[in-house]
């Protein structure tokens, strides 16, 4: 399986960098849901800008490159053009939380049914690490010479109480566990958030102190006020599915079954009707 991804694309990932376990588990994201009757063939991606979006360039899957933040609303876009598919946009804590905070909060709002994979270093790595939306407060960088005063962002805080009907944390460094997770995010119905723990090995190495206090979410998915309390626990940080509910997606609701790209009117129909239309 992990062969059939194999791009001619030259990796330029830091030696060691946690988004290598995100693609790891993807690969492996895949084969599971090729097992339970989801294909390659249906699976889609887009990214944003920004260290993690190098993994559009190194897995060879379908999908549609995206900008700074806008990741969510490009893979809105294909949902709703083409329902069938089950798209995963990928994004980095300050392409999310930053640039697309509005993109993500509407489209956990509006129950969208995507599958958004959030790499979180806490920091803007590819512009040689400038603080970002869920660095800790104090830590040093370009922009923040004397510390970072301001306080992070909770990631699953904010998506759970957007309205995500799934919502989960992995950790790069436990492939395995994130693979399942991933795959279980694809195949549910509705806004999918997971939260991914990734170690910038240049900026923010915190592999010794996550293998410390990133546990196993032994119980899930949870109530929802239990997965909002410990959504906003510090330590340990369990890393498993939080919350996940049935609800109707939105494109269901717009759609209403109908597919836009597998149901629109053939060339030959389109031609004849404006032919008509025209008066030809």
């Amino acid at each position: 399986m992990a062969r059939e991804f194999i791009t001619e694309v030259e990796n330029t990932w830091c030696t060691g960098c946690g988004n290598f376990g995100i693609m790891n588990a993807m690969k492996k994201a895949v084969g599971i849901l090729e097992d339970r009757d989801i294909p390659k063939s249906r699976i889609f991606m887009t990214a944003g800008i920004g260290c993690h979006a190098k993994i559009f360039d190194y897995m060879s899957l379908s999908g549609l490159y995206s900008i700074h933040g806008r990741a969510m609303a490009t893979a809105e876009g294909m949902k709703l053009g083409n329902p069938g598919l089950r798209i995963v946009a990928f994004c980095g804590d300050g392409d999310a939380l930053g640039e697309g905070i509005a993109h993500m909060m509407h489209a956990a709002k509006r129950n969208s049914d995507i599958t958004v994979v959030m790499h979180d270093n806490g920091v803007y790595a590819l512009t040689t690490g400038q603080r970002g939306p869920t660095s800790p407060r104090g830590f040093k960088g370009p922009s923040t010479p004397e510390g970072n005063n301001e306080d992070p962002w909770k990631p699953l805080v904010l998506m759970l109480e957007a309205g995500a009907t799934f919502a989960a944390r992995g950790y790069s460094g436990n492939v395995e566990q994130l693979a399942e997770i991933v795959a279980a995010a694809v195949e549910h119905q509705g806004f999918s958030f997971v939260q991914v723990l990734q170690p910038s090995v240049t900026f923010t190495n915190y592999f010794e102190e996550y293998n410390e206090i990133v546990t196993t979410l032994e119980e899930g998915p949870l109530e929802f006020d239990e997965a909002l309390r410990l959504a906003r626990q510090e330590e340990p940080l369990p890393a498993g599915v939080f919350y996940r509910k049935e609800k109707e997606p939105y494109e269901v609701s717009i759609n209403r079954g109908r597919n836009p790209v597998e149901d629109r009117m053939r060339r030959e129909k389109r031609m004849k009707a404006i032919g008509d239309t025209l008066g030809g």
